[in-house]
């Protein structure tokens, strides 16, 4: 559904539409307005009135995973709670345990996790009344199909799920969030979602820890008079809340020392994506991507991120006195809707060593921005090559229904629910281009390619920006923009899902899947190697008892 001058008078706002192309847009959004809550002046969140909060970290229990093997166990529940965002209010929320923001995992590489996933859900979203079947996606993750989230592979309330995540893939920033067919966009934007770090000696050596390394998620709300969530998707298009909330908080403010700072910044709103920036325009060092440790770091005064992307980010505050306050911006997008204080999303505060408890077991920083990181990655050498099988996809709207090339996730359940239906079949070990090219209008679409990592090769045909020269899951395609991809179909056979992550979007209907070495000439192996791993059935959800 178009915006229409209509909406810009209702919202109080004036329209300002415009393709981004292959640059950063000169207009910050589609319209600007004062706030989209219903909630009273004096009850609005107001910016920098409340502390950072740091994400807690789930302890795990040592032992076997389903195959033998020594493992780090986790149990979670997914259940409603509240959260104290609007002063004097408590906010209905769905989280892991019930909290929002939920805890972290950190692992290991070489360590595997095992998941029990438990739905004490109500059979209805307590405010919004749409059904509460879940499906875990470990976002980043190169799992087996069947743990790998896949939006038909739900956990009913009442039923657990144990998913098996391998931890084999170099250290990374991964996400672990709500994927249940339909209705992702409402489940994660009621909490259900939170970081997972994977550490190893490469990335240790290299960058801040401990104390130094600090998770920033990234969303944003609206809320109904009552303190509530309030969900308005305009007709399909996308929400954007006038609060913008770091780790749960309204627009905090973060005691920082004099030091190497990393930051992980995940974008975890469900429609809006952001333009970060510091507000003396000091260079930040963008050193991971979604898959990890880039080639070299690049310096960047501004970065544009979409929703379920990945930037680690260096800050370095040594130079500055104590008392110095440096906040970080948000300078936005083309077709955003902007209000307020939407451009402002948190403040450091530079400290003294003193004003500050000691370093916690564990931490370090560093003494320098490092250069070279990661030249030998494999997904960043690889090379386009004559012959290559060329895949091309259309991110696109047609009778109000969104799709890739016209094909939907209708297609893919089909009238039988077969869900045999792909977008590409490559073999196990095949090195593809994937060209994705937005024909959508006045909308970006951040696409994310389940199982793999990919480079991004061009950008309308120039170099990708700076801080996108790392392995990638998700790529955020701008308006007008066609962006040409490289990755290897490596690790398993079997199917797995490529969508837009606007999850207002994927919910209807711009999602599909593709099938990695299940294209043998005897069909008898493709039909045995598709059920052993199949992504619904091979491991499916049973009853919690």
């Amino acid at each position: 559904m178009g915006f229409s001058r209509r909406d810009a008078l209702k919202l109080g706002g004036l329209a300002a539409v415009g393709a981004a192309g292959v640059g950063l847009p000169l207009s910050n959004s589609l319209v600007n307005a004062a706030t989209a809550s219903q909630l009273p002046a004096s009850k609005m969140p107001k910016p920098y009135q409340v502390k950072f909060n740091r994400l807690g970290v789930l302890e795990p229990k040592s032992g076997p995973n389903k195959w033998g093997q020594a493992a780090d166990l986790y149990d979670l529940t997914a259940k409603p709670g509240t959260a104290a965002i609007i002063p004097g209010m408590l906010t209905p929320v769905l989280g892991y345990e019930g909290r929002v923001p939920a805890k972290q995992i950190k692992c290991r590489q070489g360590r595997p996790v095992q998941m029990t996933m438990r739905n004490q859900l109500p059979a209805k979203h307590p405010t919004f009344g749409t059904p509460m079947n879940i499906s875990t996606h470990l976002h980043g993750s190169a799992s087996l199909p069947q743990y790998d989230g896949y939006a038909d592979d739900v956990t009913n309330p009442g039923q657990k799920k144990v998913y098996q995540y391998p931890n084999f893939q170099p250290a990374r920033t991964l996400w672990y969030h709500d994927h249940g067919v339909h209705y992702t966009a409402q489940n994660a934007y009621s909490g259900l979602a939170s970081q997972y770090h994977l550490h190893d000696e490469q990335e240790e050596d290299l960058l801040p820890q401990g104390d130094y390394d600090v998770a920033l998620t990234v969303s944003d709300i609206q809320f109904r008079a009552n303190g509530s969530q309030m969900y308005d998707d305009r007709s399909g298009s996308g929400l954007w809340g006038d609060v913008i909330l770091v780790n749960g908080q309204p627009w905090p403010a973060m005691q920082v020392k004099r030091r190497i700072y990393r930051f992980r910044f995940l974008v975890a709103s469900i429609s809006r994506s952001y333009r970060f920036s510091l507000s003396n325009k000091a260079p930040m060092h963008v050193v991971a991507t979604d898959g990890g440790l880039m080639p070299k770091s690049q310096a960047v005064t501004e970065f544009r991120q979409g929703s379920a992307e990945r930037y680690e980010v260096l800050i370095d505050f040594r130079s500055y006195k104590a008392g110095t306050q440096i906040f970080l911006n948000n300078l936005s997008n083309a077709n955003n809707r902007d209000y307020d204080n939407t451009g402002k999303v948190m403040r450091f505060d530079v400290v003294d060593d003193g004003d500050l408890p000691p370093d916690s077991a564990g931490s370090k920083t560093i003494s320098a921005i490092p250069g070279a990181l990661n030249p030998g990655l494999d997904v960043m050498n690889l090379t386009e090559k004559a012959g290559m099988k060329i895949n091309r996809i259309a991110v696109e709207r047609g009778g109000g229904i969104w799709n890739l090339s016209g094909r939907k996730w209708h297609d893919v359940e089909a009238k039988d629910f077969s869900y045999k239906e792909v977008l590409a079949s490559p073999d196990l070990g095949e090195t593809q281009v994937w060209e994705i090219e937005n024909r959508s209008g006045g909308w970006y679409h951040p696409v994310h390619i389940h199982l793999v990592d990919f480079q991004i090769l061009s950008r309308n045909g120039k170099a990708p920006f700076e801080w996108e020269k790392g392995p990638k899951d998700v790529v955020y395609i701008g308006e007008g923009e066609k962006v040409r991809l490289l990755m290897k179909f490596e690790h398993h056979r079997g199917r797995y899902m490529v969508h837009c992550h606007n999850l207002v979007h994927e919910d209807s209907d711009m999602m599909h899947q593709f099938a990695v070495g299940l294209n043998n000439a005897d069909e008898k192996v493709n039909i045995a190697e598709d059920k052993k791993n199949d992504p619904i059935n091979a491991d499916p959800a049973v009853a919690d008892n």
